[in-house]
C-alpha cells in the first residue's frame, strides 16, 4: 500500500481517490434508533476545536463523496458484505452517523472497521495529544505527529479507508450538541463522570441515541451497550431462513406437517412460517403461522379442521420476526451487570473484571495516571480500594492485583479483537441487523504471560519513550527483544493477513533485523475493487498491485523497523524448491491466512514436516475461528475435516429442479459449457498438433461427443458476424426454455403416475411449463442479449448491446416449430443418468465420417480462426458473465414455478462467493496474534492456548484448549503425528549409501519390523507381492537409485530428505501403524 500523500511516511502517491459527488438517498429506517443528524461540520469552520471535513488531500470536502447514494450501494466494492448484512441493513447503515471519541489503538480500531462498513459519516473526537507509546497500537499515526493531537494526526489516514464516508474530526471536550448530531457514539479512554454524562445525552434524544463504551486495558477488555429503551433488531441470527418442501398435512385440531425427509427442516419452536404452493388444503397459502416443533421432520400448527384435504405439494418458508430489546442505562445496569460470556472456563472473571474497571475509575478521579506496571506498592493501594469500594465483591484478592500491575499497557491485539466486536455492535446500531451485545461483556488473555512473572518488575516495565512501551508494561523488555528477533511466516495477504500484519509490525515481531528477525509474507494474487472493502492495508490506487508487495509496503509506514520481506509465490509442491529446508528451518512459526482448504492442508503438513508451530484462523461472514498447532504436544489442522459439501443431484439440475439454487448451479454449469469448455476443445483441435490422436484414445463416448463439438463450432455453427451470434441465442432460447421442457412433458404428461399409482408430479418434482418467447419480456431479451455477446466473444466478433439493433435481428431469426420425438428415454434418477452414459458408446462409423467433415487444424489455423474460451468473472460487470446466469437461471426458474433471484443473491451463489466483513477479520487476527504472544513465551502446556471460535451475529463466543495429538502405538512405543523415523543414508561407520536391503534389514534389527510395503509419494519402492527378479535387482540399489528408478526423475537438487510411508508386520506377523520415514540423502556434490 502507499498510504497516499503521507510524504513522512516514504510512501507518496501522487493519485488522489477518484472523487464523485453522490446524493444521499435510500429507504427510511423504520427502526426508533437511527434519528436523522443535523449538518455535519463544513470545511473551515470552527466548532468543538476546528471540526473540519476531510480534505482527502485535494481539497475536496466530505471526503469526495457521500454514502447512500440514489444508485443504491457500490456492490463492487461491498459485495462481500452485502452477502453478510444484505441491502436494507447496508442501506439504514448508509444513513447512520457514527462517533467514535478517544483514538488510541482501540479507538482507530473501530473507526477503521465503521468506515471500512460503508456508514453515512464518521467523526473522530479527541482532546489529547500523540505520544510515543501510541504508536505501539495506533496504526494511523507516525513519528512526526507526536505532539500533535490524536483526532487531527489519524484523521487524513482514517478519511482514505473508504471515500463514500463523510469524514470529521473534533478536539474539544464532547458536548451534548456533538453528541445528538449521531446515530451512535462509541466512548474509548473515556471516564465514568463522561460515560454518565453521555449516557444521559443519548437517553434524553428522541430517538434514543445508540451509546456503546468500550476499553481496552493491558490484557482486559470490557464493553458495555445501551441502545434505548425500545431497541428493534430487524434479524437476530443473520441466518438464511429456512425452507422446506411439504409431504403432509393433517385435518386435526394439532394439524402435523411432515417435511420430505432429504433434509431436517431445522425450524425451533415459536419460529413464524408461511405456507405457499399447497394444493388442496389452499387455505393455508399465505398464513403466516407459528410453529411446535415435534421431531426433525414434523411440527404442528393449530387446527387445520375447518380446511379442505390435503393433497399435495407445498413449501414452508420461515418469516424472521423482529424483536424489541430494552436496554438499561448505565447508573442501573453497572449495578446490575449480567454479561455475555466469552469463556465459560472463567466463570467468575467478568464480575471481577467489572470490579477492576470501577475500580480503575475511582483511581484515576484521585490519581494524574494508572497504577504503575508491575509495581507492588501501587498493586496494593489498587486492592486496598477496592475493597474499600466494593468490599465482598472482591472475591480473588491475587486477580484485582494482576489488573493493577497490567493495566497500563496497551497490545494490538488486544485492541484488534475488541475493535472488531466494538464496530460489528456500531453496525448492529445503525441497521438493526444481528442481537446486540446486551449490555457488558468482559475478556482476558491472561494466559499470555509468563509462567514465572518474577522477572516482571516495576523496573523491567517502566516506560522508556518508545513505541513498545505499551506492550513492555505487560510483558517486560527482555520479551520485547525476544519478539524483534522472531522469524515468522505469513502466508496470504488478503484480509487476515492484512490484519495479521499490522498486529506483527505493532508488536514489533521480526522488527530487530539486526538481531536476525524477519517476517516473510507471500500472496500470488493482485488488488481487487472488492478487496477494498475488508483488506484495509489497501487503497483504490493499490488495485492491479501485488497484495504482499504492497501490504509490506503499508506496515513499514506504521513501523518503519518492519522491514518484511514480501514474495509473489503460492505455496505447494511446485514451489517448494524456494520453500525448502533453508526457507523452514530457520522459521519461529508459520500463520496462515489462507482461503481455502487445500493450501490450508499443505501447509500444516510441512509444519508438521519441520515441527514449527502453525497458527490458523479463517471467517465466514461474522462467524471466525482459531486454532493453535502445536509441534508435538496438539493435533495439526488436517487432524480434523469439514463434512464434504452437500452436492446437487445430476437429474435434479437436468431435469427436476426445485429451487433456485439448482437453477443457478445448471446456469453456471451452462455458461462453463457453452463458453468455456466447447471452445477451449475447439482451440485445443486448432493450436495442439497431437489433439486428435488423445480424443481418439478416450474411453466410451468421449472421442464422438468431443469431435461433434470441435464440428459444431468450427463448422456447422461457426458465425460469420454478430447476427448470427444473435440467431444462436434465440435457438438456444428456445431449445433450454422451450423444447427441452416440451419434450420432458411429453414423457411425463402433468397428469403421469408412477407404477404405485401416486402422482409423477409430486414431492420434490415440480411440474414444468415451457416458456414462448417474447422479446419485450426484459429476461428473455436479457438472456439474448448477453448469450449473443457472449458468443460473439468467443469468435472475436464485435458485440453490441443496442436493443433495437438486436431486435431488429430478432425479427429475422426463423425459429423452427418443435414436435416432440417419441423413444427419448429421460433419466429419473441419477443411477439411471450413469447407466445410459456407461452404456454409450463412440460409432466408428460415426467418427470416421465426423473426421472426414472436420477441415485440417493447419487449414483453420492459416485461415486466421481464433477461438477463445470465456473465463467466468463474477466481479467484473462489464463482461455479461452474470447477466447471461441471472437471466438464463430465472428463466428456468419461471419454467418451474420457482421465485426467481435477483442479481446480487445470484452473483453470490453461482459465484460461490464467501460472505466476508471486516469486523470477524479485525476479531480473528487479534485473538490469534494473542496465541502467538504465548508461543513467544515458550508455552508448551496445551491448558494455556485457546482455539476459539465467536459469531458475531448472536453475539457467541466460546473458547477450548487444543486437543492433544491422538496417539498411536507399535509394541511399547507411543507415537502421534509429530514422530517421525529419521535415518540417515549413510549409516555412522559407513563410506557409501545404503542399499535398500539394509535399509529393511534397520528396520528388522532396530525396531523388529518387517516391512511389507514401502512407497514414496505415488511409487511403489517395493511390495512383498512384486515379482522376485524386480525385488533383487532393487535389493542390491542404494536407496536413493531405487527412486530415481521407480519414479523415473531425478531428485531435484534442493532436496535434503525423502519421506518414505512403510506398512509393516510386527513378528507375530499382525499389521502395524507406524510413523512415516525421514531419509536424510547423502551430501551431494
Amino acid at each position: 500500500m502507499s498510504l497516499v500523500d503521507l510524504q513522512e511516511d516514504g510512501q507518496i502517491s501522487s493519485t488522489s481517490p477518484p472523487t464523485k459527488k453522490r446524493k444521499l438517498g435510500g429507504l427510511e429506517c423504520g427502526l426508533e434508533n437511527s434519528p436523522t443528524p443535523t449538518s455535519l461540520a463544513h470545511h473551515g469552520s470552527e466548532k468543538n476545536g476546528n471540526g473540519t471535513m476531510a480534505q482527502n488531500g485535494n481539497g475536496v470536502t466530505s471526503n469526495g463523496t457521500e454514502n447512500g447514494a440514489d444508485k443504491g450501494i457500490d456492490e463492487g466494492l461491498y459485495s462481500r458484505q452485502l452477502f453478510v448484512l444484505g441491502k436494507e441493513a447496508m442501506e439504514r447503515m448508509a444513513r447512520s452517523s457514527v462517533l467514535v471519541s478517544g483514538l488510541k489503538g482501540l479507538g482507530i480500531e473501530v473507526a477503521k472497521n465503521v468506515i471500512l462498513s460503508g456508514v453515512k459519516s464518521v467523526t473522530l473526537h479527541d482532546t489529547e495529544t500523540v505520544t510515543m507509546a501510541d504508536l505501539g497500537a495506533q496504526f494511523f499515526l507516525r513519528e512526526s505527529d507526536v505532539g500533535t493531537n490524536r483526532a487531527v494526526a489519524s484523521y487524513q489516514r482514517a478519511a482514505e479507508l473508504n471515500s463514500y464516508v463523510s469524514m470529521r474530526h473534533e478536539t474539544g471536550q464532547l458536548t451534548e450538541e456533538m453528541v445528538k448530531e449521531h446515530s451512535v457514539v462509541v466512548l474509548t479512554n473515556s471516564s465514568m463522570e463522561e460515560q454518565m454524562k453521555v449516557n444521559e445525552w443519548c437517553r434524553s434524544a428522541s430517538p434514543s441515541i445508540a451509546m456503546i463504551v468500550a476499553d481496552v486495558r493491558g490484557l482486559y477488555a470490557q464493553i458495555f451497550t445501551d441502545f434505548g429503551p425500545k431497541f428493534t433488531v430487524v434479524d437476530t441470527t443473520g441466518e438464511t431462513p429456512i425452507t422446506a418442501m411439504i409431504a403432509s398435512i393433517t385435518k386435526e385440531e394439532n394439524a402435523v406437517v411432515t417435511t420430505l425427509d432429504e433434509a431436517r427442516h431445522g425450524l425451533e419452536d415459536g419460529d413464524v412460517v408461511m405456507f405457499t404452493e399447497v394444493l388442496g388444503m389452499v387455505e393455508l397459502n399465505s398464513k403466516e403461522l407459528p410453529v411446535k416443533v415435534l421431531g426433525p421432520y414434523t411440527f404442528s400448527i393449530g387446527d387445520t379442521t375447518s380446511f379442505n384435504n390435503y393433497e399435495r405439494g407445498g413449501v414452508v418458508l420461515q418469516v424472521k420476526q423482529p424483536k424489541v430489546v430494552s436496554f438499561k442505562p448505565l447508573p442501573i445496569a453497572l449495578k446490575e451487570m449480567e454479561p455475555v460470556y466469552t469463556d465459560f472456563a472463567k466463570f467468575m472473571s467478568p464480575q471481577l473484571i467489572h470490579v477492576c474497571y470501577q475500580t480503575l475509575h475511582s483511581w484515576n478521579s484521585s490519581h494524574s495516571s494508572p497504577p504503575k506496571p508491575w509495581s507492588a506498592s501501587d498493586a496494593a493501594e489498587f486492592l486496598a480500594l477496592a475493597k474499600e469500594k466494593h468490599g465482598e465483591e472482591v472475591s480473588d484478592e491475587d486477580f484485582i492485583t494482576q489488573f493493577a500491575k497490567v493495566c497500563a499497557g496497551e497490545l494490538s491485539p488486544m485492541c484488534a479483537a475488541m475493535g472488531g466486536v466494538v464496530a460489528q455492535e456500531v453496525m448492529k446500531a445503525c441497521s438493526g441487523k444481528f442481537m446486540p451485545i446486551f449490555q457488558w461483556l468482559y475478556f482476558d488473555a491472561l494466559e499470555c504471560l509468563p509462567v514465572d512473572c518474577a522477572g516482571l518488575t516495576e523496573e523491567n516495565c517502566a516506560p522508556s519513550n518508545t513505541r513498545y512501551d505499551g506492550q513492555v508494561a505487560v510483558f517486560g523488555k527482555e520479551f520485547q527483544q525476544k519478539l524483534g528477533t522472531q522469524k515468522w511466516f505469513v502466508v496470504g495477504a488478503g484480509a487476515i493477513g492484512c490484519e495479521l500484519l499490522k498486529n506483527f509490525a505493532l508488536m514489533g515481531l521480526g522488527c530487530d533485523q539486526a538481531g536476525g528477525g524477519n517476517i516473510t509474507v507471500t500472496d500470488m494474487d493482485m488488488i481487487e475493487r472488492s478487496n477494498l472493502n475488508r483488506q484495509f492495508l489497501f487503497r483504490t490506487w493499490d488495485i492491479n498491485k501485488h497484495k504482499a508487495v504492497t501490504a509490506v509496503a503499508a506496515v513499514q509506514a506504521m513501523n518503519p523497523d518492519a522491514k518484511y520481506r514480501s514474495m509473489e509465490l503460492r505455496v505447494g509442491q511446485e514451489t517448494e524448491n524456494d520453500y525448502n529446508d533453508d526457507f523452514f528451518e530457520p522459521l519461529d512459526g508459520v500463520a496462515n491466512a489462507l482461503d481455502n482448504v487445500e493450501a490450508r492442508t499443505y501447509m500444516d503438513r510441512r509444519c508438521v514436516y519441520y515441527n514449527k508451530p502453525l497458527l490458523e484462523s479463517g471467517t465466514l461472514g461474522t462467524k471466525g475461528n482459531t486454532q493453535v498447532v502445536i509441534p508435538k504436544v496438539t493435533e495439526s489442522y488436517s487432524s480434523s475435516q469439514d463434512p464434504p459439501e452437500k452436492s446437487i443431484p445430476i437429474c435434479t439440475l437436468k431435469n427436476f429442479p426445485n429451487a433456485i439454487e439448482h437453477t443457478l448451479q445448471w446456469a453456471r454449469d451452462m455458461f462453463e459449457g457453452q463458453f468455456t469448455q466447447a471452445p477451449l476443445t475447439a482451440s485445443q483441435y486448432i493450436e495442439e498438433p497431437q489433439f486428435k490422436e488423445k480424443t481418439l484414445a478416450l474411453p466410451g463416448a468421449q472421442p464422438l461427443d468431443t469431435l461433434q463439438t470441435v464440428l459444431r463450432l468450427l463448422v456447422k455453427e461457426k458465425p460469420d458476424n454478430f447476427n448470427d451470434c444473435v440467431a444462436w441465442a434465440r435457438l438456444t432460447w428456445q431449445e433450454l426454455f422451450h423444447n427441452q421442457v416440451a419434450q420432458l412433458l411429453h414423457n411425463f404428461p402433468p397428469d403421469q403416475v408412477t407404477s404405485t399409482g401416486s402422482p409423477f408430479w409430486s414431492g420434490p418434482k415440480k411440474c414444468p411449463t415451457a416458456l414462448n418467447f417474447d422479446q419485450d419480456d426484459q429476461m428473455h431479451f436479457d438472456f439474448v442479449e448477453s448469450a449473443a455477446n457472449l458468443r460473439a466473444g468467443v469468435y472475436g466478433i464485435k458485440g453490441t448491446k443496442d436493443r433495437e439493433q438486436i431486435k431488429t435481428i430478432l425479427k429475422q431469426v426463423v425459429v423452427p416449430q418443435f414436435e416432440a420425438k417419441s423413444g427419448i428415454k429421460i433419466a429419473v434418477t441419477d443411477a439411471e443418468a450413469q447407466a445410459q452414459a456407461e452404456s454409450s458408446m463412440s460409432d466408428s462409423e460415426l467418427l470416421d465420417q465426423l473426421l472426414a467433415e472436420l477441415p485440417a487444424a493447419a487449414e483453420l489455423k492459416s485461415a486466421g480462426l481464433r477461438v477463445t474460451p470465456a473465463e467466468f468473472e463474477k466481479d467484473d460487470d462489464s463482461n455479461g458473465h452474470i447477466d447471461f446466469i441471472v437471466a438464463c437461471s430465472n428463466l428456468r426458474a419461471l419454467n418451474y414455478s420457482i421465485p426467481p433471484a435477483d442479481r446480487l443473491k445470484s452473483k453470490g451463489i453461482a459465484g460461490r462467493i464467501i460472505p466476508a466483513i471486516a469486523t470477524t477479520t479485525s476479531l480473528v487476527a487479534g485473538l490469534v496474534s494473542l496465541e502467538l504472544y504465548k508461543m513467544v513465551q515458550g508455552h508448551v502446556n496445551p491448558e494455556k492456548f485457546k482455539n476459539g471460535f465467536a459469531n458475531l451475529a448472536l453475539p457467541f463466543f466460546t473458547f477450548s484448549e487444543p486437543l492433544l495429538a491422538p496417539k498411536q502405538k507399535y509394541y511399547e512405543t507411543d507415537w502421534t503425528l509429530w514422530d517421525r523415523f529419521e535415518m540417515e543414508g549413510i549409516q555412522p561407520g559407513k563410506d557409501r549409501e545404503m542399499t535398500l536391503q539394509e535399509f529393511m534389514d534397520y528396520f528388522m534389527n532396530e525396531h523388529k519390523l518387517e516391512i511389507t510395503m514401502l512407497s514414496q509419494g505415488v511409487s511403489m519402492l517395493y511390495s512383498f507381492f512384486m515379482q522376485a527378479a524386480k525385488r533383487e535387482e532393487r535389493m542390491k540399489m542404494p536407496v536413493s537409485e531405487v527412486v530415481k528408478t521407480v519414479s523415473k526423475k531425478d531428485i531435484d537438487p534442493w532436496v535434503r530428505a525423502i519421506v518414505f510411508e512403510l506398512c509393516c508386520n510386527d513378528t507375530d506377523g499382525e499389521d502395524v501403524e507406524v510413523p512415516y520415514v525421514k531419509y536424510n540423502l547423502p551430501v551431494r556434490q
